[in-house]
């Protein structure tokens, strides 16, 4: 599972011109699930994401998690974070997962967050949608759950 986090003032994603989901200071989550991710990938990333320490405390200092702030978690899937690039000039999406399992795996990741205490808000599952964000700091990481043993 590969993850694109941005720390954000505000961020919202809309599918034909409609809000599917929006919130306030927080996190955006551009979620890739690749073949072979499971539950266990889906816990890691939620406990990882919202337990990390990217919020400025009063010293200005990066030391606080978003619930310590009371932020909230806006998720979109992302399947082209699966995609390999190193060969010739068109991506390949061999590592995605189907997209019933991903689906699967992306309400997982959001109900885990959502037992975490942090509000959470998504896109809609492969849908063609605008994403808008204004990235506080800016402040940008990826995330990729553990190799399997």
């Amino acid at each position: 599972m590969k993850a694109v986090i941005q720390r954000v003032k505000q961020a919202k994603v809309q599918v034909e011109g409609r809000v599917a989901g929006e919130i306030g200071h927080g996190i955006l989550v551009l979620l890739g699930v690749e073949t072979g991710d499971g539950p266990r990938q889906a816990e890691w990333m939620a406990e990882k994401i919202v337990n990390l320490r990217i919020f400025a405390d009063g010293q200005g200092k990066m030391n606080l998690a978003l619930p310590e702030v009371k932020g909230e978690l806006l998720a979109v899937s992302q399947f082209t974070l699966a995609g390999n690039c190193s060969k010739g000039r068109r991506p390949s999406f061999d590592t995605a997962a189907p997209p019933d399992d991903a689906n699967r795996l992306y309400s997982y990741f959001m109900g885990r967050v959502w037992e975490l205490g942090v509000p959470v808000q998504s896109g809609i599952f492969q849908a063609d949608m605008e994403v808008s964000l204004v990235n506080d700091g800016p402040v940008t990481f990826i995330l990729e759950t553990p190799p399997q043993k």
